[in-house]
């Protein structure tokens, strides 16, 4: 069996980004084979179904598409691509490692769908939807040598009204850390705008930052500040944090002065940089964010962005990038991007899921204003084998990672 070894001392197999505030792999050498049987290596993210071979057979539906003003249903083929998308696919990869980490987490940007995940044959978690972002603690899994991580994944037919794709076809990165260290995701940045002197300058803002200390760690000997840096990589205020001791949350006000707002003709991105001190004063751990300041304001006169009244000009985007398949790729995002900024839009509504991260990221560079959507339905199906199935159970944990995730994007 060919392994690809995934070596947390950064061999050159895969990705490692090493810094203050832990070790995030990015895991891109796996073993993919849709019987469990035969195996071939690829690499991810991957789309299993975009290769083909197109046969109507894999969506071949009987159906009344009422939205239509259909009353009798009638055989539809090709409504998801007919691409074969629908089965079950299973990844697996192995990593050797030296020393176990006090954290160890496993990051799916997206994994289309049903996940199960197993590290060392032992079951780590369960995600159904494939659209969404989830993270699995696998501290007590781990063992010195080689580990296996083994994803299940299973399309159910009739599952979907458009192309989804299969496979792990988002990243999946492997966060470890033996101290402190800053979650993104405990972490939020609330910019609020004073008065705005033109639609891409205002005189004054507060930057509102609040994070939680996540890993093996006395909150109580600690000490968090917060530095925002200009687009020139300037700290241009600063200030230090206060500890709320009810939640363990560290709270910061950083007041800026001629600050420059983001709007989807003035893409202008500051880094939060928030720092976290020892009781001696050394820096133990560090993380960047960065971020748009912009003031948004909803009314019965309509939307207002920076203080002028504006329309949305957007589209209504699906998740996948044509012949190339659901596997999010940077350099297509930045294309399809440009292309829409081209043709006057200033908007995306993510049709209608949960987007990657790294769309949203491209969005915040390129200033596209983004409706983050969460699901295709609700308790009412649409079709089959749809979200519908998992919607009492699962909406309200979707709901908190989508907000969790995506929360402090610019756009």
């Amino acid at each position: 069996m060919k392994k690809s070894l995934l070596i947390l001392c950064a061999l050159v197999l895969n990705i490692v980004c090493f810094a203050q505030n832990g070790l995030s792999q990015n895991i891109v050498n796996w073993e993919f084979s849709r019987d469990s049987v035969n195996w071939n290596s690829v690499v991810v993210p991957h789309d299993w179904a975009i290769s083909g071979p197109f046969d109507k057979k894999w969506d071949l539906q009987t159906v009344a598409i009422v939205q239509n003003g259909e009353t009798e249903a009638t055989e539809k083929s090709g409504r998801s691509g007919s691409l074969p998308w629908i089965g079950r696919g299973f990844y697996r990869s192995v990593l050797n490692i030296s020393n176990i980490p006090a954290t160890a987490e496993l990051q799916f940007d997206g994994a289309m769908s049903n996940a199960h995940v197993w590290v060392n044959d032992e079951f780590v978690g369960y995600w159904p939807y494939g659209y969404n972002a989830f993270r699995l603690d696998i501290s007590k899994q781990l063992r010195v040598g080689e580990n296996t991580i083994t994803v299940s994944l299973d399309n159910q037919e009739e599952s979907s009204r458009w192309y989804p794709g299969g496979g792990i076809y988002r990243p999946v990165h492997l966060f470890t850390s033996n101290t402190p260290y800053i979650d993104d995701w405990k972490t939020q940045i609330v910019p609020v705008v004073g008065n705005i002197v033109h639609k891409s300058l205002a005189s004054d803002a507060t930057i509102n930052v609040t994070t939680q200390i996540a890993g093996n760690t006395a909150n109580d000997e600690l000490q968090v500040r917060v530095e925002m840096l200009d687009a020139g990589s300037r700290v241009v205020a600063s200030a230090m944090a206060q500890k709320d001791t009810k939640i363990g949350r560290f709270e910061a006000v950083v007041p800026m002065k001629d600050v420059y707002l983001w709007s989807p003709e003035t893409p202008y991105l500051y880094c939060a940089r928030v720092k976290v001190f020892s009781k001696e004063g050394q820096i133990i751990a560090q993380r960047d964010f960065k971020t748009g300041v912009k003031k948004l304001d909803f009314s019965a006169e309509g939307f207002r962005l920076n203080g002028e009244k504006r329309k949305f000009q957007g589209v209504c985007l699906h998740h996948d990038l044509g012949p190339l398949g659901a596997a999010v790729n940077r350099s297509a995002l930045v294309r399809q991007t440009k292309i829409l900024k081209d043709m006057g839009c200033d908007a995306v509504r993510t049709s209608h899921n949960m987007p990657s991260t790294m769309q949203m990221e491209v969005y915040d560079s390129l200033a596209l204003m983004v409706m983050a959507e969460s699901f295709d339905m609700w308790r009412y199906p649409k079709c089959k084998n749809g979200y519908a199935k998992h919607f009492e159970q699962w909406a309200e944990k979707d709901i908190e990672n989508l907000v969790l995730n995506h929360r402090n994007h610019a756009s």
